[in-house]
């Protein structure tokens, strides 16, 4: 069994995998948003396909901590995505999780048109390993 890491955005959602251990988290797919159904389908038959027990959603805090705006869609994502899947859901702080990624490609000195297509895999995978290093202790 796995954890499913998954970075949600208006655009793309980045998607990340444990090992089978939950002890690494790596970077799996980009998904390009279309509707909630296929968005929830394709999630769902990851999960199917990799034997994911759980999926951990980044969810975007304000710098003080309180839910706003964005939070509060993510969270009705994450509740429609658990009744489609079935899957439990837990959520990590992901606040300058994106930040944190685009630090890495810009280190990387990768082009800005090669950032847009690896930055919410990254993401996604800070998120996961955020978690499962938190499971950890």
């Amino acid at each position: 069994m796995r954890i499913m890491g998954i970075d949600v955005g208006e655009k793309r959602i980045g998607i990340a995998l444990s090992d089978p251990l939950k002890i690494v988290a790596g970077g799996h797919s980009v998904l390009e948003r279309s509707s909630l159904s296929k968005d929830l389908e394709h999630i769902k038959q990851l999960c199917s396909i990799n034997e994911v027990e759980l999926i951990v959603i980044g969810l975007p805090r304000n710098m003080n901590g309180s839910i706003g705006p964005k939070a509060i869609e993510i969270q009705e994502f994450a509740q429609a995505l658990q009744e489609y899947t079935g899957v439990g859901i837990a959520f990590v702080d992901e606040r300058l999780s994106t930040v944190a990624a685009e630090r890495v490609l810009l280190q990387a000195d990768m082009s800005r048109s090669k950032r847009k297509k690896v930055i919410d895999k990254l993401a996604a995978v800070n998120i996961l390993q955020n978690y499962l290093d938190g499971a950890r202790q």
